[in-house]
């Protein structure tokens, strides 16, 4: 959770401690995305679960750039997709779609992080899918998961096939559409996300040289392994940094 929020506003004092610092993170999840060159004009989504047994989720309200969002914004829906507090803002069918479709089905996925980039999706209409090129893409083995693409994610009939995909991995290449990764913290989806758009610029910038070079299976193995600190190192060394950073260069987020 975030340890760098500001004076709540007014608005919020009928909310848990707990709920607000999940929005203050949230909130900077947006704006560091947006930081980060990802974002979509307002399109696509980062959902965080509400705390408490409702499996209420926390999702952009539909209009706003993703630099511009803040705490007190967020729009909290229910599963079914209807707004639980009375916000008057709309919420992307789309993203209702493919968030409550996870939040549903992975007790374990408190966040759920959906891109568009030109390089993840780039990576996403290649056959192959994410190649094993390179350290950083070998750090997401055994990590990833595929989900045909069956057009703008509106129809619910969807969802059963895209959780099954899903499995238990924390990334997703969306076929001909993007990238999603969950977590069990926004920062543990946010790194996920960071290493898996990194992977595919690399992929993409490799492809533009001569013959790929796929480092052998012994090696492979060995990155996956050392992988396991992944999560660890999200909560306790990057989300911390991060913040520090998105105080410097877009401060607001905790309004």
């Amino acid at each position: 959770m975030s340890t760098m929020t500001s004076e709540r506003p007014q608005t919020t004092a009928a909310m848990s401690d707990e709920e607000w610092a999940l929005r203050c993170d949230l909130a900077a999840t947006y704006r560091l995305v947006a930081h980060f060159g990802w974002d979509d004009l307002v399109f696509t989504h980062i959902s965080a679960r509400v705390p408490g047994p409702e499996h209420h989720f926390l999702i952009n309200p539909y209009g706003l750039m993703f630099e511009e969002i803040t705490a007190s914004s967020l729009v909290k829906v229910g599963l079914d997709g209807e707004k639980v507090d009375d916000s008057g803002a709309l919420v992307n069918p789309a993203g209702f779609t493919i968030h409550s479709a996870v939040h549903e089905a992975r007790e374990d996925a408190h966040c759920v992080l959906h891109l568009h980039t030109i390089n993840g999706t780039g990576v996403a209409c290649q056959e192959e899918g994410l190649l094993p090129l390179n350290q950083t893409a070998m750090l997401l083995n055994g990590q990833v998961a595929y989900h045909d693409f069956e057009g703008v994610a509106l129809n619910h009939d969807e969802r059963p096939r895209l959780v099954a995909d899903l499995g238990d991995k924390h990334a997703m290449i969306l076929r001909s559409h993007g990238t999603l990764t969950v977590g069990a913290s926004v920062a543990e989806a946010f790194t996920y996300m960071y290493f898996l758009e990194r992977a595919c610029a690399m992929q993409i910038a490799a492809q533009s040289g001569s013959k790929l070079v796929v480092p052998a299976d012994p090696v492979q193995d060995v990155v996956e392994k050392q992988a396991a600190s992944l999560s660890k190192a999200a909560d306790f060394l990057v989300w911390p940094a991060l913040l520090r950073k998105l105080q410097r260069v877009n401060p607001g987020h905790d309004s």
